[in-house]
């Protein structure tokens, strides 16, 4: 039995001793541990809320995203029934809270974000992060990138690789990762964007990708080559080196994912976001999101518990790296 097994403080609450409609709502039922929590050094891996959305640009929302991700989140149960990893055995897991976003100051959100991941960096924890709009990720990048220039993994249905929204704008959920390629903190030639789709503004993002070295797989090929085929070259994309995964809910198509805020029709279903979850198995993952789950439009909870299902995947890749189970091989790729 692991550490983490052994210490009844790091797992989640079963549904077997408290129902799941009771109690306090923390990730996963998960222990609650601020930075003043006296066991705060013992966290390996950190669930936090980024409930901010100053970034969106048509319909808003995902700052509720994460209230609503942790109430369905009770359902989750503590072993992964597909691959039988059980990640609260691995890794000490807790909810360190949500950043607190400045609603009314967009740059001063980014310089409240960064500082919350960088202490998270500081003290060792690998974070998974429930947004928020897309913009939540640059200041994530800029407190785990620097210094250390990341690989990265994207699925989405949009590059956001923009340059300048109207004119003025260049913080917004469009540009995030434009950004990121400029200041350093992405190693471009270790980044892979999956399921790009619909229309667009123009081929500037595309341009730009093929300028600087990054892979854009679009839906039709990922259609055409499954889930398996495509998971094994961003593997080989990101190799081994320190990878951060971005997941936004808009990757998944809308009949499965309705509450976001910019939905393009013909994406993945929910067992392919699954299956492309799992095929990050093995891989140096130093951190995730799941963003842009946006309440408003889908107020029965039915996409954001698709989103914690999927964070619950990234955790089980995260855990399973750090505790090396023996009944889990780290390499495994659906097909």
């Amino acid at each position: 039995m692991s550490g983490a097994a052994a210490d009844r403080f790091f797992q989640p609450v079963s549904g077997f001793d408290l129902p799941r409609f009771a109690g306090i709502p923390t990730f996963m039922r998960l222990p609650h541990v601020g930075f003043d929590h006296p066991r705060i050094g013992e966290v390996q891996i950190g669930l936090i809320g980024a409930p901010w959305d100053g970034g969106t640009t048509n319909r808003p929302g995902p700052r509720h995203g994460p209230r609503q991700l942790r109430d369905l989140s009770t359902m989750i149960r503590a072993v992964n029934g597909a691959t039988w990893v059980a990640p609260f055995d691995l890794a000490r897991c807790a909810d360190l809270g949500d950043v607190a976003p400045n609603p009314g100051d967009l740059m001063d959100s980014l310089a409240r974000m960064e500082a919350f991941y960088a202490r998270v960096r500081a003290a060792g924890i690998l974070p998974l992060t429930g947004g928020g709009d897309h913009l939540c990720t640059l200041p994530i990048l800029r407190a785990l990138g620097r210094g250390r220039a990341l690989g990265m993994i994207q699925f989405d249905s949009h590059s956001d690789l923009n340059d300048v929204y109207f004119g003025t704008s260049r913080y917004n959920h469009g540009t995030p990762f434009r950004r990121a390629v400029e200041e350093g903190l992405l190693d471009p030639k270790r980044y892979v964007i999956i399921g790009i789709r619909g229309t667009a503004y123009g081929r500037e993002d595309w341009e730009f990708a093929a300028s600087v070295g990054i892979r854009i797989i679009p839906i039709a090929e990922f259609h055409a080559r499954g889930a398996g085929d495509v998971m094994q070259e961003a593997r080989e994309i990101v190799g081994l080196g320190e990878t951060y995964v971005t997941y936004d809910i808009d990757f998944v198509d809308p009949t499965f994912a309705p509450g976001t805020g910019t939905p393009e029709v013909g994406g993945p279903s929910s067992w392919q976001a699954l299956q492309v979850a799992r095929g990050l198995r093995g891989l140096n993952v130093v951190g995730a999101d799941l963003v842009e789950v946006s309440p408003p439009f889908d107020a029965s909870g039915g996409t954001a518990w698709l989103g914690v299902s999927l964070m619950f995947e990234m955790l089980c890749v995260m855990a399973e790296r750090l505790g090396a189970s023996p009944q889990t091989p780290g390499v495994v790729v659906p097909r």
